[in-house]
């Protein structure tokens, strides 16, 4: 319990940076530069992780980390950025909260996994507060703006579903993987921000500092934290942590910019809190307790095929040995019942094995037949079981 609490913890953090966005946005960054902003927060970061780690994709990761990198970055930073620049910060930062619908559907269809009641809830109720907040009078709203908002959510969702699906190469850490992605991300916007803004923007200092937050910890902390989430929690659950995102943006732009929120606007924030907290609850349960885990179709504690519960190992060799050792009556040569024959074995394990390999059991007692002159060995044991005569 306490591991999951530091995981949800951490994972939290990076949707709570994530919300500073807007406010650094406005207030340091060049006005009407978002494709170089998204340029200039992924591309340095990704190469300082790069550097450190000293890792490089092979084989089929080349494409992955492309992929990831175009879905995660490439595409998400630059319509954050329109976003940003054409909605207020609040607004901006709320649309984010559509994401858990999104990634529940994708979750169905690319994991092929049924989120859980308490996720399909707050995946619903998340949305709502979305027009609680957004759709309110007089709120001109920039279609322009809303629309690069959504599709930047549509974009971040499906590559935070494919980060759960593909995970990591084996011995590749959480900051390699994420360097990949900033890396292959910044580089797909390059040329984008070339052709459409032109030269990049000479900073001064208050953009120095805005990019030096943005980069160092609004991306590169953040993502690792993010993706290390995602491979520690289901997709679900850490798609609704992206309440927090709005929820710090809107009380920045009312602390630091004086914007103000309605009660209605409030009444969604509450909304979407609510569904954040919804959001972490078990997915599902079945009958007992047992918790599904989507990556093997089992539920915790439920028995593999052919293994056998309440029983040691070595009595279930044993109970292997007494199941070789009776003949197909159920009856040991000399009129000894199976379970007489192995003294100690319990019957009700051995009744157990019986169901749970069938086949195994009569490949066994097909193969052995022990004669009543002298005692019956198991193959599978390596003590003999004595049979006792009537």
């Amino acid at each position: 319990m306490a591991r999951r609490g530091t995981d949800i913890a951490l994972t939290a953090l990076a949707p709570a940076t994530w919300g500073t966005t807007y406010l650094v946005t406005a207030e340091l960054l060049p006005a009407d530069r978002p494709l170089w902003s998204g340029t200039i927060r992924a591309l340095p970061a990704g190469l300082l992780l790069l550097a450190l780690t000293r890792r490089r994709p092979h084989g089929v990761w080349w494409g992955r980390a492309a992929l990831l990198g175009a879905l995660n970055i490439g595409a998400f930073f630059p319509l954050l950025f329109v976003a940003a620049y054409r909605l207020p910060g609040g607004t901006a930062a709320v649309l984010g909260a559509a994401q858990p619908l999104l990634v529940a559907a994708l979750t169905v269809a690319l994991l092929r996994d049924r989120p859980g009641r308490p996720a399909l809830l707050a995946a619903l109720a998340a949305p709502a507060g979305v027009g609680l907040v957004v759709l309110r009078p007089g709120a001109g709203l920039d279609p322009l703006g809303v629309a690069a908002g959504l599709a930047g959510t549509a974009s971040m969702a499906a590559g935070l579903v494919l980060t759960r699906r593909w995970g990591r190469p084996p011995g590749v850490g959480t900051l390699a993987a994420t360097s990949w992605q900033l890396v292959a991300g910044g580089l797909l916007i390059v040329p984008v921000a070339a052709a459409v803004e032109g030269a990049p923007p000479a900073p001064d200092g208050p953009a120095l500092l805005g990019y030096a937050w943005l980069g160092l910890v609004g991306t590169a902390l953040a993502y690792a934290l993010w993706f290390r989430g995602a491979a520690r929690l289901p997709v679900t659950r850490v798609s609704v942590l992206g309440a927090l995102s709005p929820l710090t943006a809107a009380t920045l732009g009312w602390l630091v910019l004086g914007q103000a929120l309605s009660p209605t606007q409030l009444a969604g924030f509450a909304v979407a809190v609510a569904a954040m907290v919804l959001g972490q609850l078990p997915d599902r349960t079945a009958p007992g307790g047992r918790v599904r885990q989507p990556a093997r179709g089992r539920w915790v504690g439920q028995p593999a095929p052919g293994q056998w519960v309440g029983q040691p190992a070595r009595s279930r060799r044993q109970a292997s040995g007494a199941a070789s050792a009776a003949t197909p009556s159920g009856r040991a040569p000399g009129g000894s019942s199976a379970a007489a024959a192995s003294g100690r074995v319990n019957r009700c394990a051995a009744d157990g094995a019986a169901a749970a390999d069938w086949s195994s059991s009569q490949r066994t007692s097909s193969t052995v037949h022990p004669s009543p002159a002298r005692p019956a060995s198991s193959r599978t044991s390596r003590r003999p079981t004595r049979v006792s005569s009537s």
